[in-house]
């Protein structure tokens, strides 16, 4: 069995630790922008080059006899990487362009789920002109402002975060409007969490919730980051979620997965991420991304049990639903190494020492380890491993309770991580999941 995987970043590097886990022995093979050590050294062999480039992967792919693909980053998908690998018959993990479009065009993605009638959105309008977008503003007062295109998980500004008021809302609407239209939504107040699921057109076998954290210092401040550690609990629940309210967000994602046949003609077959909120009136749909996240693929995947490659068979056959898709019921808390500076002023071509080079991510890393470290975006040069400027280790603790696994990740951090780099201490400690749970209750009394 031969497999393909296209990026190179730590969520890469969780998929294909979990792939070279197989029992069936898979061989892999890579197509990533720049050498990640990490994947590096679980392929047969790697092509650096463009992961949107849909022609020249499918050709690697033909000349490799690959069986099966997986595509983790959302770039390769908006640019119809799934595309070209089935038309050149290879199956695909990852959403065909048209699908991809739940995330790669927020207002594409509003206006399908109001169409279909499913649960979730909030009250919000897209605009191309400013003082239609003013005007929407001063109507609902408290805004989230996003670009309708990719950005990274960088490009939402929200009242009350990182706009102070009704004003920053327009400069930052008039700002976006320079380059893209612009979706102006109502803002939800409540705790973010992040719902998974493995998609084979119908089925979905769902990952246990996680919780990211985006901002980039302690006390969620700062600049919004591509998410610098999420936490998951043992089991599928995070401790501010209840069961009902777990079960009404599987239910919004079925439903958006039944819809796509009929609004674009394909079936979805890939990872569907939900970003939900939840507020006093239940979970809300914040967004959908069309792949796993990152930093939360490497949570759930280092609890994985399934075999992948039977995941993935399941997946582009349509089988989902005649397999048990099982996780360790163990908790996990990831936390990012990035570089000094990141994100606003990142240092790059700075070197990074990993001490614990047992627990970097390989075919033998899983649910039976206490200590996962992936690699990201980072580069190696002479046997060197350097910073490119954008997140550069996630290290993952495993363990029976959310802070015993805050311990193992925050020890290896500070004794088995080495270079100019920064972390936030506080993701996963006792008193960040307590302001957690603090926050819903009293939300809720309200």
């Amino acid at each position: 069995m031969k497999i393909l995987l296209v990026g190179g970043g730590g969520r890469e590097h969780a998929i294909a630790s979990a792939v070279k886990r197989s029992p069936q022995k898979p061989l892999l093979y890579t197509v990533m922008s720049k050498k990640n050590p990490g994947i590096a050294t679980l392929c047969e062999d790697v092509l650096i080059g463009d992961e949107k480039d849909a022609a020249a992967i499918a050709a690697f792919a033909k000349e490799n006899g690959i069986d099966m693909a997986f595509i983790g980053p959302e770039a390769p998908l908006s640019a119809g990487v799934s595309d070209a690998l089935w038309n050149a018959g290879i199956p695909a993990v990852g959403p065909k362009k048209d699908c991809a479009r739940i995330e790669t065009d927020k207002a594409w993605a509003r206006k399908f789920i109001e169409k279909h009638g499913i649960d979730g959105n909030p009250e919000y309008a897209v605009f191309t002109d400013y003082e239609a977008a003013a005007e929407f503003i001063d109507k609902l007062k408290d805004v989230a402002v996003k670009p309708a295109g990719l950005t990274g998980g960088k490009g939402v500004k929200v009242m009350g975060d990182q706009l102070p008021d009704i004003a920053a809302a327009k400069e930052y609407t008039k700002e976006v409007l320079k380059g893209d239209s612009v979706v102006i939504e109502e803002r939800f107040i409540g705790e973010e969490f992040t719902l998974q699921a493995f998609v084979d057109g119908k089925n979905l076998a769902f990952c246990p919730t996680a919780q990211d954290h985006k901002r980039a210092y302690e006390g969620d401040v700062g600049p919004n980051t591509g998410g610098m550690g999420a936490y998951t609990n043992a089991g599928a629940l995070l401790p501010f979620l209840k069961p009902e309210e777990y079960e009404t967000a599987k239910r919004i994602m079925k439903e958006t997965v039944a819809a796509f046949p009929k609004e674009t003609g394909e079936e979805f077959k890939g990872i569907l991420y939900g970003q939900f909120i939840l507020t006093k009136r239940g979970p809300k749909l914040i967004e959908y991304n069309a792949r796993f996240g990152d930093p939360e693929a490497m949570n759930v995947l280092s609890l994985l049990e399934t075999d992948m490659v039977e995941i993935m068979k399941a997946v582009t056959e349509g089988t989902l639903d005649k397999l048990s898709v099982e996780f360790s019921k163990k908790a996990t808390v990831c936390k990012y190494a990035v570089p000094a500076g990141y994100p606003d002023d990142p240092k790059k071509d700075s070197e990074v020492t990993v001490l614990a080079s047992g627990a970097i991510a390989d075919a033998a890393t899983g649910p039976n380890s206490d200590l996962i470290i992936y690699y990201s975006s980072v580069y190696e040069k002479d046997g060197k491993i350097y910073t490119t400027g954008s997140r550069s280790i996630g290290v993952v603790g495993l363990a029976d309770s959310i802070a015993d696994a805050e311990k193992i990740s925050q020890d290896a951090l500070d004794n088995q991580v080495k270079g100019d780099l920064f972390f936030r201490r506080d993701i996963g400690t006792a008193d960040l999941v307590q302001k957690r749970i603090d926050h819903m209750n009293e939300l809720n009394q309200n």
